[in-house]
């Protein structure tokens, strides 16, 4: 058995296997290569062989690769067992790497639930309750507007139930009525019948029985009744159907112009139809039931007014004017209610409770109208009297300054003005009233205006005597001009020897300033003076003579005095005789006194003594000064302190005092004449520069091609039809007040290359112009904001508040802006009451108002449309070339400005228009031969 196993195997081993049998012939092994294009078919390019996508793969796992090599290199050996070991590998490979992608989905889905089940269990950050609260109280509101709407609807109900069984009842009693008079006249035919006793056979009507009693006769009170009945439902008729054909409603109004509907509201016609249906309407025309007093027809037709042109009634849109629109439209519906209801159904006579509505409706109207009308009349007379003032300035400055014929010229036009103003005046507020308020307002311009020293500044031993017009130097003392020189240019002389020092500083400071200057001021202002505290208590000079005085006082501490009492006391007598005749009493005594060979010898053998000096000039200085220093003399003269140079200090102050009462009185003195001569005096003087090459006309050129141009732009977009209209045309006043009004109305910093050399004498003027606009251009916007978050008229003047204010706004470049605007916060809440939510954004807009002041950049929307409104108001009143024009720009001036938004600088404005005006006169008399020639240059170019 086991042999023929052997043999089996032997024999099975040695026959080979198919694949054995095809690639060799033999048990050498050769390899046989088929041809290159045989072996082309059966090769696959290496970039086309697909790589493995994954770990995973059959493809490059274990068993397959196992399986693979088994086909390839035992097929040949090992036979079936191979397959069949390679398919059993393939397949534990596959299923395992099943079970690895199931284990990694499980691991993967344990995660997204371990994930949910965290964020469902976290705390969620939500606004749920917030949002349930809104929810809630959105909830409640809208229940609240629905539960309104049906009161309303509820309310409005019951009424149309009311008036529908009120109509019932009238149909009710009429058909009664009706009935009631059929019956009588059923009466009255059945007793007419039984008079006239039995009829004939022929007749078809039944014979009457005889025994019925006869109707009586309707008595003559019931026949009267029933006439006049039929004769008021008749009046009523006429009266509704009349009223109805004028057409009136509030649609009809508003597609009719203003001045239409106000004249057909002033017809007679409309004024009696009105008040007879008002009368039917329940409302009372008057207490005697007569048509005489008009006023409540007026006021109900003002309704209609109101409502169809409410921007032609109303000048503001606050509370005030808006409950005035809601009563007058609660009104107008009451009375279309009441008219639409009258019809022959209810004999064309309303309901009772119609009536008392409408009255009640009307009776708010009037109390809202009224509260209006009282503060716009209020207002509308503050207005007219600023007018009526800006007037009576204008006249007496006229007067004063004016001839004849200009004086004629003004006068007709200024009292008729101030004549229509007074009856409005007096239509509002009264006669005794506006008598009154005129009187005090006038009063008041006339003392802000006045420029009057305390008390009389004419010194005791003044001379009135005339000067010369050209006004030499040699007229004023040599020690009065040179007095402010000495003491500024000796200001190092400190480090000087002792006796050049004290020497050098009593040099007296000139009070006078140059006579081109001094003849300038004065024909711009005839009343000018020299004022103390522009060079007596000038700061310059302040510290000067405060150092002057802390270095004599160390010197006298040291025993090194003896120069400076000499010194002072010659300079005391030096500026004492200057103002004393060669015949005056005085002189002698104070020459001999104060002689300084005496007062030397006096301090040599130490026999000076400061009581007697200063007793001296207590009995001297009563007998010099002016009535107004009286104080200040009586004051030092009580001053018995052992501190001899602080006395000295106060006598030299006095003494300067003095020596500026003495210049004014000269002044005054010389002013008619200088006033005659300033213009020629002027103009010689600038043409004597002009030669002299220390000034030319370069800036001057530029500022008048600038102001041409934009009077040029300006007419130009005001007429671009390029109409040949005499306001459009370029004349050289329009150019120069175009050019003064951008010199002087701005609120920046004046330029050294933007003032004119025709102007440069009034460049301290043109700066305090500048300073001025700011100032009113800040403080109107912080009032014009402030009314308009308030819901005030615009109109009002706050004038306290303003000056507060203002006074505030001066100090906002020494202290700090929050310290200011903090200030500015408590004045307007201590004036009016501010609500809390309001006071963020007024404290807002006065801190943006206060920086922009202090920088002097204006960038706030409203500070830059005052400036606009007030420069267009001054360039307005100073191109007018007419009288009557000025006049009438003058009286508008007041309702201009109050439009605009600054009521509070009314007269403000006008001393600035009026102060510019002479300005403008006084250069053009003095250079405007120099203009004409630069007009006429730049004309040619």
């Amino acid at each position: 058995m086991a042999h023929s196993n052997d043999r089996a195997s032997t024999s099975h081993a040695d026959i080979p296997e198919d694949n054995d049998y095809i690639m060799s012939s033999d048990d050498s092994g050769q390899v046989f290569t088929p041809p290159p294009h045989i072996a082309a078919r059966f090769s696959r390019p290496s970039g086309l062989r697909r790589r493995s996508s994954a770990a995973s793969s059959r493809r490059n796992s274990l068993s397959s690769t196992q399986s693979h090599h088994s086909q390839r290199s035992h097929r040949s050996y090992h036979g079936p067992q191979s397959n069949h070991i390679a398919q059993h590998l393939r397949r534990a490979s596959i299923i395992e790497s099943r079970k690895a992608r199931l284990a990694d989905r499980a691991i993967h889905a344990e995660q997204v639930r371990l994930r949910a089940a965290a964020v469902k269990a976290a705390p969620r950050a939500s606004n749920s309750e917030g949002r349930a609260l809104a929810a809630q109280q959105a909830r409640d509101k809208y229940l609240a507007q629905v539960a309104a709407s049906c009161a309303e609807e509820v309310r409005r109900a019951k009424k149309i139930a009311g008036e529908m069984k009120e109509k019932r009842e009238a149909d009710l009693r009429k058909r009664e009525e009706d009935m009631e008079e059929k019956l009588a006249e059923a009466e009255r035919r059945r007793a007419e019948y039984q008079r006239n006793g039995k009829k004939p056979r022929t007749m078809s009507t039944p014979r009457l029985d005889p025994l019925t009693p006869k109707a009586s006769a309707p008595s003559y009170e019931k026949s009267v009744r029933y006439i006049q009945t039929i004769w008021r439902i008749r009046q009523r008729r006429l009266h509704v159907q009349e009223f109805l054909q004028l057409g009136l409603s509030v649609e009809g109004v508003r597609d009719t112009t203003f001045e239409s509907v106000t004249a057909l509201l002033s017809q007679e016609r409309v004024l009696n139809s009105a008040s007879k249906i008002l009368r039917l309407c329940g409302v009372p025309i008057c207490d005697d039931g007569t048509i005489g007093d008009t006023s409540t027809v007026r006021k109900f037709l003002s309704a209609f007014l109101i409502l169809g042109h409410p921007a032609h009634v109303f000048s503001n849109n606050g509370d005030q004017e808006q409950d005035v629109m809601t009563k007058s439209k609660d009104l107008l519906v009451s009375f279309e209610r009441i008219v639409s209801n009258l019809g022959p159904s209810n004999q064309y006579k309303p309901s009772q409770s119609l009536k008392q509505v409408l009255s009640d409706t009307y009776r708010s109207f009037v109390s809202a109208l009224s509260a209006w009308t009282a503060r716009d009349s209020t207002i509308m007379v503050s207005t007219m009297v600023a007018q009526y003032v800006e007037l009576e300035m204008i006249w007496r400055k006229i007067k004063e300054e004016s001839e004849e014929v200009v004086k004629e010229e003004y006068r007709k036009g200024i009292r008729d003005n101030q004549i229509n103003i007074f009856a409005k005046i007096r239509r509002l507020a009264g006669p005794e009233k506006a008598k009154n308020m005129i009187a005090q307002a006038v009063r008041v311009a006339f003392r802000a205006s006045a420029k009057k020293p305390l008390g009389d500044i004419r010194p005791r031993t003044a001379v009135s005597t005339s000067h010369s017009p050209a006004v030499p130097s040699s007229e004023f003392p040599a020690a009065i001009e040179e007095k402010l020189e000495a003491f500024s240019s000796n200001d190092t002389s400190l480090h000087m020897k002792h006796a050049d020092r004290v020497s050098s500083i009593t040099k007296p400071p000139s009070l006078l300033p140059d006579n081109r200057v001094l003849v300038h001021e004065l024909a711009i202002d005839k009343r000018y003076r020299i004022d103390p505290s522009e060079t007596i208590e000038a700061g310059n000079r302040r510290a000067i003579v405060r150092s002057m005085f802390d270095t004599m006082k160390a010197d006298i501490e040291d025993g090194n005095g003896s120069q400076w009492t000499l010194l002072m006391a010659n300079t005391i007598r030096t500026k004492l005789t200057l103002h004393l005749s060669s015949k005056s009493p005085l002189r002698t005594p104070i020459l001999e006194t104060l002689d300084e060979t005496l007062i030397k010898r006096e301090l040599e053998h130490g026999s000076f003594s400061y009581e007697r000096f200063f007793s001296f000039i207590n009995a001297v200085l009563p007998q010099m000064c002016s009535p107004a220093r009286d104080a200040e003399v009586k004051a030092l003269a009580d001053d018995e302190s052992a501190d001899y140079v602080s006395r000295m200090a106060r006598l030299m102050h006095i003494i300067d005092l003095m020596t500026v009462d003495h210049t004014n009185f000269s002044i005054a003195s010389s002013a008619p004449v200088l006033i005659k001569e300033a213009s020629g005096y002027e103009r010689r003087r600038f043409a004597s520069d002009l030669d002299k090459g220390i000034i030319s006309l370069e800036r001057t050129e530029t500022w008048w091609r600038t102001a041409k141009e934009k009077v040029a732009a300006e007419a130009s977009r005001r007429n671009p039809e390029d109409v040949n209209h005499p306001g459009n045309r370029l004349t050289l006043e329009k150019i120069y007040m175009q050019g003064l009004t951008d010199l002087a109305i701005s609120t920046v910093d004046l330029v050294a290359t933007e003032l004119p050399e025709t102007l440069s004498l009034d460049e301290k003027r043109i700066k305090r112009m500048r300073a001025d606009t700011l100032q009113m251009v800040g403080v109107g916007a912080i009032l014009l904001t402030a009314k308009n978050l308030l819901k005030r008229d615009v109109r009002t003047q706050w004038k306290a508040a303003a000056a507060a204010v203002a006074s505030i706004l001066i100090e906002v470049h020494d202290s700090s802006i929050e310290d200011c605007v903090n200030r500015i916060l408590s004045i307007l809440a201590s004036a009016q009451t501010i609500p809390p939510n309001l006071a963020p954004t007024l404290s807002a807009m006065v801190l943006r108002v206060a920086t922009q002041v202090h920088s002097k950049i204006v960038t706030d929307p409203v500070m830059r449309l005052l400036f606009q409104r007030l420069k267009s108001h001054i360039f307005l009143r100073l191109s007018a070339t007419s009288a009557s024009d000025r006049v009438r720009l003058a009286s508008n001036a007041s309702e201009s400005l109050a439009s605009s938004g600054l009521p509070e600088f009314v007269n403000r404005v006008g001393g600035l228009v009026d102060e510019l005006g002479r300005v403008g006169s006084v250069d053009r008399d003095a250079h405007g031969e120099w203009y004409d020639s630069i007009a006429q240059k730049i004309g040619r170019e």
